[in-house]
């Protein structure tokens, strides 16, 4: 997305030295070397993954992968890590577990957004307007079809992918297609410089990235009836679930907003570190990437837990057990 690649939205090579900030005083302590000492806190504490891994100790970088150009997208389909590599139109597929690619893919021009609906991958194209869908198994198009201008981000409510459209323009909208055979069965007016979508069960949440004034509407699913609109940050883009409330990465503005999904009202509005940009949710604390780092946040009081280094960061995503995150600058997924 040249409008915010350039505006902004997981994988690693063995790295060292990677120093955790504690957002807490009582953990000032064990700041810097998780693996150093005996953990102060179960990190894994209600994750059967992470406890299978041992990952008691709080996040640190373990491996970097090379993937496409310009990786902002990315995704986890319950088995693999899909990137979308906006610079060579391309959308790599790797094995979860211990990153090695299993192939790469051509889509359409300025690939963007990546998500998977339990048996397919869809990416978007920015500069083509459409959207591919892939057999997730061996990477075959099972189809391309037309949305509008600039698609971005996207979500899947069970049956039917939701796209964003008309970025470029000011003029939003979100398209539903049906996921088993990429049918428009409409397309709802939001905000303007819609960018990214996330569902909460019911509903569609949609991102209005418009500069000082960002805003998420809220769409009923099942229609497309628009149940609310409510202002956020500025410039913002990534959107997370997190099982009662919406979390959205204001890239403009530094910060992150909470928002209660069953009515829309802000529950608080926290520091985040230079431009926020993609955001998940671990099952108990949500990530968000931004230009210079990740940090974890407590999703109780929004509360930074740890901060990274990093370098351009985009998309996130959490495959069970760790976290991976898309670095534009540097052509890599990492993972944490």
């Amino acid at each position: 997305m040249k409008r915010m690649a350039v505006g902004i939205c997981l994988v690693l090579a063995m790295v060292a030295g990677v120093v955790v900030v504690s957002g807490r005083s009582q953990d000032a302590g064990v700041q810097a070397a998780d693996n150093a000492a005996p953990p102060t806190h179960n990190w894994a504490d209600g994750n059967p993954l992470k406890i299978a891994l041992l990952h008691w100790y709080r996040a640190n970088e373990t491996t970097r992968f090379k993937v496409g150009k310009a990786p902002y997208g990315i995704a986890f389909d319950g088995a693999n890590i899909w990137t979308a590599n906006f610079n060579d139109n391309t959308v790599t597929k790797l094995r979860a577990n211990d990153g090695e690619v299993l192939g790469a893919f051509t889509v359409g021009g300025e690939a963007y957004g990546v998500t998977f609906d339990g048996a397919n991958i869809w990416v978007s194209s920015v500069e083509d307007g459409t959207v591919t869908k892939l057999r997730a198994s061996d990477g075959k198009t099972l189809g391309t079809f037309t949305v509008g201008p600039s698609p971005g981000w996207m979500a899947f409510d069970g049956a039917h992918i939701w796209v964003t459209t008309a970025y470029s323009q000011g003029n939003g909208s979100v398209s539903k297609l049906r996921a088993s055979d990429g049918k428009n069965l409409g397309t709802f007016t939001v905000g303007p410089y819609p960018i990214a979508v996330a569902f909460d069960g019911a509903n569609v949440w949609v991102v209005n990235g418009n500069g000082d004034v960002g805003s998420v509407s809220k769409l009923r699913a099942s229609d497309g009836k628009l149940l609310g609109t409510f202002g956020v940050g500025k410039a913002p883009i990534g959107i997370a679930f997190d099982g009662e409330n919406m979390w959205i990465a204001n890239r403009g503005g530094g910060t992150v907003s909470k928002l209660r999904a069953s009515d829309g009202k802000t529950l608080g509005t926290f520091n985040a570190s230079l431009g926020p940009y993609g955001i998940a949710f671990d099952g108990t604390n949500v990530w968000v990437t931004g230009s210079l780092s990740i940090i974890e946040l407590r999703t109780s009081d929004g509360a930074m837990l740890g901060y990274l280094n990093a370098n351009g960061m985009a998309g996130v995503a959490f495959d069970g057990a760790n976290i991976w995150a898309a670095s534009y600058n540097d052509y890599i997924v990492s993972k944490y």
